[in-house]
């Protein structure tokens, strides 16, 4: 699925919509796209996602080039625009399709994402909920839902305007 030297990695973080927003705003992303991972349901609609327990997470596929931005930097952003220990939710959205989770298809980013999410569990007294693991499935969610925000500048968003500035002045340290 590694489309040439460019990285992928797929990140539930609540609702997509401002998690795209906020990817698309790192220097170093090259493409993103909102959909339907790790669930039961073959090629699921928004309202089946949302209504019907298909057991999907709302989720951005990330392309990324690694000369400019690592899976761990990426991770470490990707950190900063989630509440990492609530179970189901995010922000005002409640249900599992807004669990956090990070899937990979590249079995040696296993390593990495273990790696951050155990220096992450160190900074919290209570465990963590990010799910981690393979990608089993990811359906694209419908065309309207791609870009949502910057079609919709005053959409919901569970991301405080300030992280897409600060995410857009992003360096590597």
């Amino acid at each position: 699925m590694k489309e040439g030297r460019y990285g992928e990695i797929w990140l539930a973080g609540g609702c997509f919509w401002g998690t795209q927003r906020y990817f698309d705003c790192l220097p170093g992303v090259v493409r993103t796209e909102v959909g339907y991972a790790n669930g039961n349901t073959a090629d699921p609609t928004y309202e089946q996602v949302k209504y019907e327990n298909t057991g999907h997470a709302e989720t951005v596929h990330v392309t990324y080039d690694p000369e400019r931005i690592t899976l761990d930097e990426l991770l470490t952003q990707y950190f900063k625009v989630i509440d990492p220990t609530l179970v189901n939710r995010q922000g005002g959205d409640v249900g599992v399709q807004y669990r956090t989770g990070i899937y990979y298809t590249d079995p040696a980013d296993q390593p990495v994402i273990a790696a951050a999410l155990a220096a992450l569990q160190r900074q919290y007294d209570r465990p963590l909920a990010v799910e981690s693991g393979p990608l089993q499935n990811f359906y694209s969610a419908e065309e309207y839902h791609q870009k949502y925000l910057e079609k919709n500048p005053g959409g919901y968003c569970h991301i405080a305007p300030a992280m897409f500035e600060a995410a857009r002045q992003w360096k590597r340290g």
